[in-house]
């Protein structure tokens, strides 16, 4: 059995830059950084981070994710919108469909599962 795998919050390393799809943001020009930490068996885990901006999202699978620094709006089509900061956990579960807002540069660890 593997030994525990400990993770920092500022992650050693060259993140992985990218943006989100163009025919999905709404407003500004979000850029993403990932460290993908740990991927195998269908679970993946790491810390993502985000500039201000908001665009489109459908999930087709599990995330867990817990807000590490700054502040977001994800709104569900059709639904209410939350505000999650520093310190907030949540779930989001397969076929979530809606808008993810960063309004201060947000940073989240998290574990998908398929």
């Amino acid at each position: 059995m593997a030994a525990p795998r400990l993770f920092r919050l500022a992650p050693e390393g060259a993140p992985e830059v990218t943006r989100p799809d163009p025919g999905r943001v709404l407003a500004g020009d979000p850029v993403h950084r990932t460290w993908n930490l740990e991927a195998r068996d269908g679970l993946w885990c790491g810390i993502w981070e985000s500039t201000p901006g908001k665009w489109r999202i459908a999930y087709e699978e599990w995330e867990y994710c817990r807000i590490l620094a700054g502040v977001s709006v994800i709104a569900e089509d059709g639904g209410a919108a939350v505000t999650v900061r520093t310190g907030d956990s949540f779930v989001i579960r397969p076929g979530f469909t809606g808008t993810w807002e960063v309004v201060e540069t947000t940073r989240k660890d998290y574990v998908i599962r398929l």
